[in-house]
């Protein structure tokens, strides 16, 4: 990505491209550079892609919850003056966006949501993550994508590290609690906001079938596959990922204005 990272207050964040603002939050392992795809081709075409560091590891330990987290994007939407965003979430960042969007719907335009935890996540708190067992840290890292070469060195020594510091590891546990805890299958139907569903055929961390009881419930969604692909789509299949998000922009171009149709 061309951007940099910009500190300003409390925030920082990456910024490319001018136009319509597309804020993306990250997932609880996942890093800014996760979504250079997708900041690279949308803000070349009419997007300003925003992309916050969620202080995930930084907050207090009171405010290490969804519903927190969800507050904190909204404060940072205000604080970019951006009168309403396309909110994009991978794993738990869809979570958060979900939640943001339940309470803050007055500040979006659409939902774009991939591999979201809210309803049931297979990984994210099954198991308490082996200090010091790099092999295991390895396989599970792994088993997030379809094609385990996408977990690298770098991103598996992120989690190794993660795992192996104490406070990092008990805000971890402590997010994972919070995710099952806001479960949002009765908050769904509620929301109307125009919504974009892509999910990887081959997720095991949110399976299938997470993706299709969130068509269910949300009322103005819509529902894309990607094929061999797993936990992070934007990252498994960029290109992909980048079609089909484009193509449910295009489509929803007037309804984007309004906010407020239904199924």
């Amino acid at each position: 990505m061309d951007g940099i990272i910009k500190k300003e207050g409390r925030y920082s964040y990456l910024e490319i491209g001018e136009g319509t603002p597309i804020v993306i939050l990250h997932g609880l392992m996942g890093g800014l550079s996760n979504f250079d795809g997708v900041a690279n081709y949308f803000s070349t075409r009419g997007y300003k892609v925003v992309i916050p560091e969620l202080p995930i590891y930084t907050q207090n330990l009171l405010k290490t919850n969804v519903k927190a987290f969800a507050k904190y994007v909204k404060d940072f939407i205000t604080f970019k003056k951006f009168e309403r965003v396309i909110l994009l979430g991978n794993s738990l960042g869809g979570h958060i966006a979900l939640y943001h969007t339940k309470m803050y719907p007055e500040k979006m335009l659409g939902l774009v949501i991939t591999g979201s935890s809210g309803l049931y996540e297979s990984t994210m708190g099954d198991s308490y993550p082996r200090r010091g067992d790099y092999e295991y840290i390895q396989k599970k890292a792994e088993a997030v994508f379809y094609d385990p070469k996408i977990a690298t060195k770098e991103i598996v020594d992120e989690v190794y590290a993660m795992a192996n510091d104490r406070i990092k590891l008990i805000k971890t546990l402590t997010i994972a609690k919070s995710a099952i805890r806001h479960n949002m299958a009765k908050d769904l139907p509620k929301i109307h906001v125009p919504t974009c569903i892509i999910w990887g055929k081959n997720d095991t961390v949110t399976p299938p079938e997470v993706a299709l009881e969130f068509d269910r419930l949300l009322p103005n969604s819509t529902l894309y596959w990607i094929d061999k692909c797993g936990h992070a789509a934007m990252m498994e299949h960029p290109d992909e990922f980048n079609r089909l998000l484009e193509v449910w922009l295009h489509e929803k171009s007037e309804t984007l204005k309004n906010s407020t149709s239904t199924k």
